[in-house]
């Protein structure tokens, strides 16, 4: 089965729809299958992989609307292992339209539910805010990342979303996990900077990651040509970053998940060995 991974700030600017498009890229051309699935009503995430939304007649908005399935709206990207979900500014009326339906948070949930073995990631871009559209992005995922720009009152806004984690693990999803923090636009020339840094990694502990992304023109320009980084400038720093920042990524997965292997394992044999005992 897949992993679904949210990638959640209410707050606007922190790179969290850059981070979306280059990680997902990233572990697509590592070898990876990915799916990106556009829920910001900017649409952001699908103009960046090339994709125009002004074209797109379905999205993501008629999948929370429940009008058709998933597979109707997942399309190929020019990545090799990538595809997309694809969201347009019908997304804006979503959260209106599903305001008294009966189990509106899980909509999201049980689109996905149905791809998650078709996929190694399922990486979700949220909307800037805390409304249904993210909360079904919570709900629908494995675990969170939480993109944090290298700004003053940085950890202000994360403090916010942390109470919304937690909400959401008590209430309504129990397997929710934070699958990381990473520092977006840092520029370590700056005393800032490395006060922001020290700020999370007090906070957040072993959560936040070893690679940091720099403040970045190519990244910033890579958008407005319909392309991640890896294919607008792959030889620039913000590119050599976001490869990391996916191999560690990965490089965390796959220790997790032999983690779990061998207390399946260990649980198997010791069942085993009290059977064979009785």
């Amino acid at each position: 089965m897949g992993k679904i991974i949210a990638v959640c700030n209410q707050k606007g600017g922190t790179g969290k729809t850059t981070s979306a498009i280059n990680l997902a890229t990233y572990m697509a051309l590592l070898g990876k299958k990915v799916m990106l699935v556009d829920l910001d009503p900017q649409a952001n995430t699908t103009s960046g992989v090339g994709i125009n939304r002004h074209n797109v007649s379905k999205s993501t908005y008629h999948i929370l609307l429940e009008e058709i399935d998933i597979q109707e709206i997942i399309q190929k990207t020019a990545i090799e292992n990538l595809w997309l979900a694809a969201a347009n500014l019908d997304l804006t009326g979503a959260e209106v339209e599903l305001v008294s339906v009966m189990g509106r948070e899980y909509r999201l949930k049980k689109a996905l539910q149905k791809e998650k073995e078709n996929f190694d990631f399922i990486i979700v871009d949220s909307p800037p805010s805390l409304g249904l559209l993210t909360i079904n992005s919570l709900c629908a995922a494995d675990s969170v990342l939480i993109p944090v720009q290298c700004e003053y009152y940085a950890l202000e806004g994360v403090t916010q979303l942390a109470n919304t984690i937690n909400l959401v693990r008590n209430n309504l999803n129990p397997d929710l996990t934070i699958e990381g923090v990473v520092l977006t636009m840092a520029d370590f020339r700056t005393n800032l900077t490395k006060e922001v840094v020290g700020e999370v990694r007090n906070y957040f502990k072993e959560k936040v990651y070893k690679t940091v992304i720099p403040r970045s023109i190519r990244l910033s320009e890579a958008p407005s040509y319909g392309k991640p980084i890896a294919v607008y400038d792959k030889d620039s720093l913000g590119a050599q970053k976001y490869e990391e920042l996916a191999r560690e990524i990965l490089s965390i997965a796959s220790l997790d998940a032999k983690v779990d292997n061998y207390e399946v394992n260990s649980t198997s044999n010791t069942v085993r060995q009290e059977q064979a005992g009785a």
